[in-house]
């Protein structure tokens, strides 16, 4: 399994825009093959600071998503609202209390 976290800071006022794009296109992505898991989380104390963390089955099955057009459309709409450029990293879960 493969956890897939990305970090995106957005233009304070472009928060509620880029919760639409994220509530049309979620079940899109977790339709796709080899997602197990979808989330979206908001810091607290920064609002306009989200992540997602997603679960896929393969690391092939994140990199068909990314070169989906699903994700080239998503990605170009929510990158275009960032007020810092985005942060990602792929990682593997070792433990899961």
């Amino acid at each position: 399994m493969i956890s897939r976290i990305v970090k995106m800071t957005f233009d304070a006022n472009k928060c509620e825009e880029f919760l639409e794009i994220f509530k049309q296109s979620k079940s899109l992505i977790r339709k796709m093959p080899g997602c197990v898991s979808l989330k979206l989380i908001r810091d607290i104390k920064h609002t306009n600071i989200f992540f997602t963390y997603s679960i896929w089955e393969a690391e092939n099955d994140l990199e068909n998503y990314r070169k989906s057009e699903l994700f080239k459309g998503v990605w170009k709409s929510t990158k275009a609202l960032f007020e810092a450029k985005a942060e990602a990293w792929s990682t593997e879960i070792l433990y899961d209390l």
